[in-house]
C-alpha cells in the first residue's frame, strides 16, 4: 500500500507543477486543509476512492492518470 501512496503523490506532484497549481489551490477545489493535501502528497494519507475522484476533477485528468 505504501508504494501506491507513494505514487498517487508523485503524479499529484507532477500534474500539479504542470498545471502551475499550489498546494492551496487544490485545498479549496476539494474545501480541505491544505496540510491534507500535503499529507497526501508525501504518501502519508489515504485518499478514499471519492477523494481520488474529486482530485482527478480539481486537475482536470481522470483518476487513472493520478494512480498510474
Amino acid at each position: 500500500m505504501d508504494q501506491i501512496s507513494e505514487k498517487l503523490g508523485q503524479n499529484m506532484k507532477r500534474i500539479r507543477a504542470k498545471k502551475k497549481m499550489s498546494q492551496g489551490d487544490i485545498a479549496r477545489a476539494l474545501d480541505v486543509d491544505r496540510g491534507y493535501i500535503s499529507n497526501i502528497e508525501n504518501g502519508k494519507k489515504n485518499p478514499t476512492l471519492a477523494t481520488i475522484q474529486k482530485l482527478a476533477d480539481a486537475f482536470g485528468v481522470s483518476a487513472d492518470e493520478l494512480l498510474k
